[in-house]
């Protein structure tokens, strides 16, 4: 049985806040962590980027547990007791970084929805471009946000096997047209939906008349506009 193997470093976890943080901020994680460093937050910000520190450190701990019990049940080692002894203790480490990062994301979330509720509520009224009314359709039909559990790469497929990409998505959820359902792990798809904001701007949108001019009706006894062809 080889050795325990170390963590390597890795880039910055995702978790499952992120989304929510970069709507009611207008910024990406990365910009938060930077601003942070150089001092410019405000203290409730501040707090808001500790604390999601340490939720993606504990996301580390959850991802390298998950991926050292994937590779212990892989097939790759002998099945003896040696190898029963690891995933045991491989589990109880797992169960024990999942607790602290849920014990982690209840310490975002307190910072975080105070933010959210003193931010601004009235959505874009503008009109929806063509791109975001498909969007929109498509997730009316279904859709999930998914995050590739080794890359971290999020990205948001529709039943109708539509892909969307992930900024949009971001850029409609901080107008108010769509939400996330968090109760759901990212890595295993957090079903998206529209909000009612959403549904009235998309219906709205499928209602909008076309520019092209109504044709006028005939009169009666009158003849055809466009004579029909002799034979």
């Amino acid at each position: 049985m080889p050795p325990h193997p170390a963590p390597t470093p890795v880039r910055r976890a995702v978790t499952q806040l992120d989304h929510r943080i970069e709507a009611v901020t207008g910024h990406d994680i990365d910009t938060l962590w930077a601003y942070r460093e150089r001092g410019v937050l405000d203290e409730p910000h501040a707090q808001l980027v500790d604390r999601h520190r340490t939720l993606a450190s504990a996301q580390i701990g959850v991802t390298f547990y998950l991926k050292l019990l994937n590779r212990l049940t892989s097939g790759e080692f002998p099945v003896d007791g040696a190898l029963f002894v690891r995933i045991d203790r491989t589990v109880d480490q797992l169960e024990e970084t999942a607790d602290a990062r849920d014990a982690a994301a209840e310490k975002v979330l307190a910072a975080l929805e105070p933010i959210e509720a003193a931010a601004p509520s009235t959505p874009d009224k503008g009109p929806l471009s063509t791109d975001d009314q498909t969007a929109l359709l498509a997730i009316a039909g279904g859709a999930k946000l998914h995050e590739h559990l080794l890359t971290g790469r999020a990205s948001v497929a529709a039943s109708s096997s539509t892909r969307i990409p992930y900024p949009q998505m971001q850029q409609l959820e901080r107008a108010g047209l769509v939400v996330w359902d968090t109760n759901h792990p990212v890595h295993a798809g957090q079903p998206v939906s529209l909000t009612d904001t959403g549904r009235a701007a998309l219906l709205d949108a499928r209602l909008t008349p076309t520019t092209h001019a109504p044709k006028s009706p005939a009169r009666p006894g009158a003849f055809p506009s466009t004579p029909a062809k002799r034979r």
